[in-house]
């Protein structure tokens, strides 16, 4: 084994590909925090996380000023002390999307390290459960786009092999969301999936209002119809709803998940890696999800997601929103399915020169063992 020597953290703000609107809120841009990990062999790591437009700037101040120096010294093959220390030297700021960024950034880095000495690319090394992974598209279907503009994306999109679609809702009325779905599904007929994505939008009753509009046109799933921290809401969601409901990209720890899952309040878990502390955290999630026969189908970053769904054989999809086809060669597809990584490590290829003309001003610092 080898000590951490040295640490580099740095944050890119990337620019969304296309106008990102939901019920809620607008995805302004990807603050991109790196980190980057040396250990004593001189093997690296490098891992990510990201905001949506704002809290960067706080995630890289906690890895600056608490996290990276306590990292110094510590064996890079023990990365579930690692985790747990980390998690524990500041356990006031957890549990929250700050402490769960930062871990992400450090705990990805990790795996990516010990990945590239291993010779192994991320999806054998967590498992190896598949080697691609069927995707649906979310970037045509968010909330401002018309009915008819939706229908367009979703013909082109399975022409290009994908199998379903993501459709935002929380329109202010029931027919509103109908229409949006009922003209996918009346243009692309019952073999073409649709997901729908209400971003935390509504009560209760309107949540419920709108499910025997999505049995009747075989939605895939209901995700974050309601406040992430209401479980009893979400229980009894399911309860009246043959529509899985989906949660989990607003939270931030493994036992969120248990709570769900124990109070039967939802059909499909939705880790997002970054916003769960990283991949350390994402496989107990994935395992105890397949453990209670729940699917796996996690928010965004696909870049790394595809490792990850591929790694476990709870995880039937993958979600498509390219965003850093400017910093790293693009994931590999075949048609509409994702393929997993060969390389060793994550398995993204970053361009590492793009990378630093991008750093945004004053962000960058390292860390070194004294």
């Amino acid at each position: 084994m080898a000590k951490i020597t040295h640490a580099r953290a740095f944050m890119v703000d990337l620019e969304p590909k296309v106008l990102r609107t939901d019920a809620i809120q607008s995805f302004k841009s990807q603050e991109t925090i790196f980190v980057e990990l040396w250990d004593r062999d001189g093997a690296r790591g490098m891992g990510y996380s990201y905001t949506i437009g704002d809290g960067g700037p706080s995630v890289l101040a906690l890895l600056k000023q608490t996290l990276l120096p306590r990292l110094m010294g510590q064996e890079a093959a023990c990365i579930e002390a690692i985790w747990r220390d980390l998690l524990f030297c500041s356990h006031a700021t957890a549990v929250g999307p700050i402490m769960s960024l930062a871990l992400a950034a450090i705990d990805t880095a990790l795996w990516d390290m010990r990945g590239l000495k291993s010779g192994l690319p991320l999806h054998q090394l967590a498992g190896g459960a598949k080697a691609s992974v069927p995707m649906y598209t979310t970037e045509g279907g968010w909330l401002h786009i018309s009915p008819e503009a939706l229908v367009d994306d979703a013909l082109a999109a399975r022409e290009l092999g994908f199998k379903g679609s993501k459709v935002k809702i929380g329109t202010p009325t029931v027919a509103g969301d109908e229409a949006r779905l009922g003209a996918v599904r009346d243009a692309l007929g019952p073999d073409y999936e649709i997901m729908t994505d209400a971003n935390q939008s509504m009560t209760a009753a309107e949540a419920l209002r709108r499910v025997p509009m999505m049995e009747t046109l075989n939605i895939a799933w209901f995700e974050e119809p309601l406040p992430s921290d209401d479980i009893a809401g979400h229980a009894r969601l399911q309860e009246g709803s043959r529509v899985p409901v989906a949660v989990g990209e607003s939270l931030y720890s493994a036992g969120q998940f248990a709570d769900y899952i124990a109070q039967g309040a939802c059909g499909i878990v939705q880790a997002d890696v970054a916003r769960v502390g990283g991949i350390t955290p994402w496989l107990k999630i994935a395992h105890m999800a397949e453990a209670h026969n729940i699917a796996i189908c996690p928010h965004f970053l696909m870049e790394l997601h595809v490792s990850l769904v591929c790694a476990v054989p709870n995880a039937p999809w993958l979600e498509f929103i390219p965003q850093l086809d400017d910093v790293a060669a693009p994931m590999g597809r075949d048609g509409g399915m994702a393929l997993a990584p060969t390389r060793a490590g994550i398995g993204i290829d970053w361009d590492h020169d793009r990378l630093t003309a991008l750093t945004s001003a004053g962000s960058a610092f390292e860390i070194k063992e004294s």
